[in-house]
């Protein structure tokens, strides 16, 4: 990896908020590079407050929405909630429909099939609010690109209220109300919501208007911190706020659904890393290799017992993923390899028998193997669906833009974007892409960055320190795990390869001969032979390792150079 130091803020910067906190110079260094600079920004870093929250109304056309939603009631009108299949989808649908159930019985629920309706609002979905008297619908985590299908409901008579957070196109759907913070109009302060926080923010609003207490809506944020990790977006501002509270509830009053799942883990209590290693990929997996609808019954469940039952199925669909995935893997990068492509500027395969559910998967995969923007094809039907993963700095969903008249469709964000392209396209797209790429991509963002927040000596890290660094959680973009750096670091002579084919390196560190920490690298066991007898520089992070009842302070390495 090519290791790059975050600048270090000015000394008297880092001293006055030091003395003004109390805190160690250290810990003054991290706030500030994480643009917090006074007091009273660091008691709102470390301590958010339900408060902080933007009024809804500030979103453009929520007042609409709001009203929308009350003559719906009012009128005794059958109302859809409609969602996508991912985490974000159906957790924002599991949000809605069990905020609106809690008073009003007639509400149905809609997740389009991934293989036969596939990504976003379908005229399939649409029929069905017909066929059952649905005279409004609301889309969450997609439609603000539905034109046509949203023109096509209202021709029928079916209101649409979109919730959305990804980018419009060129003409807004013709609903009665498009919630999207990211729309050029609307001035609400906070851009990075997702699908299941834009929905939280109607809830919020449709509460505020009833002038009933915020406290009854906590309980439903363990639904919004779960999108925020799944869909990684920055866990800042508003997102801090709604993930902090939200990872309350799960470790304190999970839902039946998340109890179902946090107890097959055998885990304590959850971070939002684990939210997204853990659940997330449970949830997903329903839609993946099943319906995501079997993860809005997981999530609206009530009773602990069948909530069980659900979780194991998924949990069933889960492992049948793993498999599926790993295969596809290496069935694509022998393809690479066999094309001769592993020196191109972009990975594009494609192979009509692939698992539609997880080839998202398959290109976070590939690119651990090969660094650049990268993008897995399978036969949906009479065209090829594709989903796109991106490097660091990269924006994908702009490079596909730019080749989108061999598409049929396309939409996603930076780092990830699904497509449709007609198969005697393929190869036109795969060209333009590849020849995009090679155009737009600096050479810097072809190698693995690593960045390193802090160097640290071995004797600055004690209990305190790290209970400092946990303050900082939740973790995610825009507030990630701190990266220290440490030099002249040696092995103390027992460093040893572990796990599947000692893939994982696990040894002892000292620096100067004093200060001594455990250390583990997943993936790091090839590292194991250039250690011996050499002095090295690590960049890792710090966590805890329980071992037989003892609790101590570990470095988990993501890097390691020799001197």
């Amino acid at each position: 990896m090519r290791w790059n130091l975050r600048p270090i803020p000015p000394e008297e910067d880092v001293k006055k908020l030091a003395q003004s906190i109390g805190i160690p110079s250290t810990i003054a260094t991290l706030l500030l590079q994480r643009g917090i600079n006074s007091f009273e920004e660091a008691k709102a870093f470390y301590r958010p407050e339900l408060e902080h929250l933007h009024d809804p109304f500030l979103m453009k056309d929520m007042d609409k929405a709001v009203a929308r939603i009350e003559t719906a009631i009012k009128q005794n009108q059958n109302i859809m909630v409609f969602g996508d299949y991912d985490v974000d989808g159906t957790s924002s649908v599991a949000l809605m429909a069990s905020y609106l159930l809690s008073y009003y019985p007639n509400i149905t629920t809609y997740i389009p099939d991934r293989y036969n309706e596939g990504y976003g609002v379908s005229i399939a979905g649409i029929d069905y609010a017909i066929d059952n008297d649905c005279s409004l619908i609301i889309a969450l985590d997609c439609g603000v690109k539905a034109v046509d299908k949203i023109a096509y409901a209202k021709q029928k008579g079916v209101h649409f209220i979109v919730c959305d957070h990804h980018r419009p196109g060129d003409q807004l759907p013709d609903a009665i109300a498009v919630l999207d913070p990211k729309r050029d109009d609307c001035d609400y302060p906070f851009k990075e919501l997702c699908g299941c926080g834009v929905g939280f923010k109607l809830i919020q609003a449709l509460h505020s208007n009833q002038h009933r207490d915020f406290d009854e809506l906590l309980p439903y944020l363990d639904l919004v911190a779960t999108a925020i990790g799944a869909d990684i977006v920055p866990i800042t501002g508003e997102n801090r706020v709604l993930a902090y509270y939200g990872m309350q509830v799960i470790n304190q009053l999970p839902r039946p659904g998340f109890q179902a799942i946090i107890s097959q883990s055998k885990k304590e209590s959850f971070t939002i890393t684990d939210v997204v290693f853990i659940i997330a990929p449970r949830i997903n997996a329903a839609g993946r290799m099943k319906h995501g609808m079997h993860a809005v019954n997981l999530l609206m469940e009530e009773d602990l017992e069948q909530a069980s039952e659900i979780a194991q199925e998924i949990e069933t669909y889960n492992l049948n993923r793993r498999e599926a995935d790993a295969a596809i893997t290496v069935e694509a990068l022998a393809l690479i390899e066999a094309d001769g492509e592993t020196e191109n500027n972009t990975t594009v395969v494609f192979d009509p028998d692939w698992h539609k559910g997880v080839i998202g998967i398959v290109a976070s995969r590939l690119i651990e193997t090969y660094y650049r923007p990268t993008i897995v094809f399978t036969r949906s039907g009479d065209v090829l669906a594709a989903s796109a993963r991106s490097v660091r700095g990269f924006d994908v969903y702009e490079a596909i833009a730019a080749c989108s008249e061999h598409l049929i469709q396309f939409g996603g964000h930076k780092y990830a974007a699904g497509m449709t392209v007609a198969p005697e396209k393929y190869k036109a797209f795969k060209a333009a892409f590849e020849l995009e790429v090679k155009n737009t991509i600096p050479p810097s963002m072809k190698v693995p960055e690593l960045q390193v927040d802090l160097q640290l000596n071995l004797d600055e890290i004690n209990p305190k320190f790290y209970r400092l660094l946990r303050q900082f959680a939740p973790f995610g973009p825009g507030n990630l795990t701190p990266v220290f750096m440490s030099q002249d670091l040696r092995d103390t002579g027992w460093a040893k390869g572990v796990g599947e084919n000692n893939a994982h390196l696990k040894l002892t560190v000292e620096q100067g001969g004093k200060e001594r920490f455990g250390a583990i690298g997943f993936g790091l066991g090839d590292s194991l032979e250039s250690l011996k007898n050499k002095t090295f520089k690590a960049a890792y992070n710090i966590d805890e390792n329980v071992w037989q009842g003892r609790t101590s302070l570990q470095l988990k390495l993501k890097d390691l150079k020799t001197n």
